[in-house]
């Protein structure tokens, strides 16, 4: 609906946010390591974000080059931010309060191993800012339109548990040492969530808290380089990592208050 407004409404550029979920990981967990737009990979997908993402991002790359009403040419492109952290990010507001009920301890779900590459939010947005003058740029529109890129930062690689720990342990919260059951037993879990849900489905939908496809997401070698949309796009963070953990901490600290508040009037 919004390519067809666009082409309606004559809108030269569209700019699709995408994820680095589309590339992965697969179930097979099968790792990536510093990965660009060019890296070969078996992505066969089982979340239906995955799924629907993926759809989106193929349907606004072929839509470059579309005929606009005035007889002008839609120029289209899709950015891949990395895991996405930063002020009002609810996934890490859930981590600690989670961490809260745990005495402040926060629960590890990936292993130390388990490399990602976050992104702050501050540079992603910086990246669509990029990308947009990009598209309006008659040189470079031809050499975006219909192409995907990587948006990362240099936010040192790091485990997605190991990472709430280092955004939180200035606020004074430890994170357990290893996992609470070995990584298998959490598959077997996971299997046997999935499947107690997909059997009480008929009378109530409930969404498994642990998963494994989860538990892959969290526990695969998965990197990936800005590079292309430096060289593309003119992308560089905005955002040091020293000023983007500072932020992102400081959000924290402002939440924690209430949320130690809200838990103990329960």
């Amino acid at each position: 609906l919004l390519l067809e407004a666009c082409i309606q409404e004559n809108v030269m550029s569209f700019i699709y946010t995408s994820t680095v979920e589309v590339m992965g990981p697969n179930p097979r967990g099968e790792s990536i390591i510093n990965g660009n737009e060019d890296t070969i990979y078996d992505s066969t997908l089982k979340f239906s974000y995955s799924k629907t993402k993926k759809e989106a991002e193929e349907r606004t790359l072929q839509a470059n080059g579309e005929v606009l009403q005035n007889g002008g040419r839609l120029a289209t492109c899709a950015l891949r931010p990395t895991y996405i952290y930063g002020d009002g990010c609810r996934f890490l507001l859930g981590h600690m309060r989670d961490g809260i009920q745990n005495r402040d301890v926060l629960y590890r779900m990936s292993e130390r191993e388990a490399l990602v590459n976050p992104v702050y939010v501050g540079n992603v947005a910086y990246g669509h800012l990029q990308a947009a003058r990009s598209l309006k740029d008659p040189q470079k529109r031809n050499i975006i339109g219909g192409k995907f890129y990587f948006i990362s930062d240099d936010t040192p690689p790091v485990s997605y548990s190991d990472f709430n720990h280092i955004v939180m342990s200035p606020l004074g919260f430890s994170i357990q040492e290893k996992l609470p059951l070995p990584l298998r037993f959490f598959y077997m879990l996971g299997f046997f969530l999935e499947t107690l849900c997909m059997m009480l489905r008929p009378f109530i939908r409930i969404v498994p808290p642990v998963s494994r496809q989860l538990l892959t997401l969290f526990n695969t070698k998965f990197t990936f380089s800005y590079q292309k949309a430096k060289k593309d796009l003119g992308y560089e963070p905005r955002y040091s990592w020293d000023e983007a953990r500072k932020r992102t901490t400081e959000w924290l600290a402002s939440q924690l208050p209430l949320e130690r508040k809200n838990l103990r009037s329960k």
